[in-house]
């Protein structure tokens, strides 16, 4: 998925923001430039993606530049895309083959069966705690 980002240039004494039009309340910053802004701006889309899903909200569809620019609101701002993996919003149940040493798999067992979770629901939630 790509989401376009706007990026308000810094200078020596100030951060490089960046906002995410089409996430609501999704910003980054960046101290040495555009690079490190886009970069930044992939963490925190990532992190609005699975705040949304835990709130079981709607994760919406990325704009185009062209429409983002026709509303004027970061005149100034620099644009560029931000490329996330699609696999953040893809429920798509999986099966995995893991190989672990027999003293680390009856660990987690065992802390699967005493938060009352099978093994796998056990790593799907300290894997969105984290």
């Amino acid at each position: 998925m790509k989401y376009p980002i706007a990026i308000e240039p810094g200078t020596d004494t100030t951060a490089w923001g960046v906002v995410v039009p089409d996430l609501p309340g999704c910003f980054s910053a960046a101290d040495d430039g555009v690079d490190e802004a886009i970069e930044n701006a992939k963490e925190a889309i990532a992190a609005w993606i699975e705040e949304a899903i835990a709130n079981g909200e709607s994760i919406p569809k990325p704009s185009s530049i062209t429409e983002l620019q026709k509303t004027g609101e970061y005149d100034g701002w620099i644009w560029a895309i931000a490329e996330v993996d699609p696999a953040l919003i893809d429920d798509t149940i999986e099966r995995v083959n893991i190989t672990l040493p027999r003293r680390i798999l009856a660990l987690l067992d065992q802390r699967a069966k005493s938060a009352g979770e099978s093994r796998s629901g056990y790593i799907a939630r300290m894997t969105l705690m984290h």
